[in-house]
């Protein structure tokens, strides 16, 4: 009918034809898209940034989510809307029947080498501090139920720089890890690279950004290979050997002051490596890296 008006046929010459009534088009003139469209919207988009971020939430966590990001709603349209645009929770999904494959890596794998055999390998090796970081996700029981674990590693002097805990295993606990071991290095760590698997947290937009705040370069292994981040797997096969299979845990909190008590204790300052020369990780760094910093 616009297009007709523009031509020079009277609206309503054309109302009358088409049977239609004038009012609702004015109406749609007014308003080409209602306001209660928009609305629902920006519910949508507030919905689906928290998903992606974190793929574990239900809809209800995800309107909690949505509502602190400023678009609150009612719990029956978070789930109408998720639905919808079939935006389930990871852990209401059977992995692997539901047709869906693995998420598409955010970065490029760094770490790989190609041998002359032709076959592709990792190397995890580094000239200097600040150059290589490794980070992985582990869970531990308690008989309050799983405590995750999120660690940041060192190539160079295998200390862990890095690290935080929580009961809920969300996109925050790499970002926290991540962010602890970016202030303990002073915060000069520009062109890092730092190496993870494929993992939710560490494609979810809060790491990404926290990458890219800090300068560091992000790296991302193959789907299902344990092996393409081996050196920081051997970390938790070793933390789980000397702390979590000695005993019993009761509590979250009495794991956490465990874990932060060996990787600070013990692992830093007290169990010596034959690759560092028989030195601690600190004294490592203190040796090796206090003179060229000097020089």
């Amino acid at each position: 009918m616009r297009e007709l008006a523009v031509d020079g046929i009277p609206v309503a010459v054309s109302c009358r034809v088409l049977k239609l009534s004038r009012q609702p088009y004015y109406r749609w003139l007014a308003t080409p898209v209602p306001e209660a469209d928009i609305v629902e919207a920006y519910r949508a988009n507030a919905l689906f940034d928290a998903h992606c971020d974190d793929p574990e939430f239900g809809y209800r966590y995800l309107a909690d989510e949505a509502e602190s990001a400023g678009h609150p709603m009612a719990v029956r349209t978070a789930w109408r809307l998720c639905s919808t645009n079939s935006w389930f929770s990871a852990f209401g999904k059977g992995r692997g029947k539901n047709g869906k494959k693995p998420g598409p890596p955010v970065h490029d794998d760094l770490c790989a080498v190609v041998d002359e055999d032709g076959r592709t390998r990792h190397k995890f090796t580094a000239d200097g501090v600040n150059r290589l970081w490794l980070t992985d996700i582990s869970e531990h029981h308690t008989d309050e139920g799983k405590l995750y674990l999120c660690a940041t590693k060192d190539v160079y002097s295998g200390r862990i720089v890095g690290y935080s805990m929580s009961a809920r295993m969300k996109a925050r606990l790499a970002v926290d890890a991540l962010e602890m071991a970016v202030a303990r290095r002073g915060g000069d760590v520009g062109g890092c690279t730092v190496h993870s698997d494929r993992g939710s947290q560490f494609r979810s937009r809060k790491f990404t950004q926290s990458l890219a705040c800090h300068g560091l370069v992000g790296s991302m292994g193959r789907v299902g290979a344990a092996g393409d981040n081996a050196a920081m797997e051997s970390f938790f096969a070793l933390l789980q050997k000397n702390v979590l299979d000695r005993r019993r845990w009761v509590s979250r909190e009495q794991l956490r002051i465990a874990i932060v008590t060996w990787i600070e204790q013990t692992y830093h300052r007290r169990r010596r490596q034959a690759r560092l020369g028989r030195l601690t990780p600190v004294e490592y760094e203190a040796i090796i890296e206090s003179p060229a910093v000097a020089a």
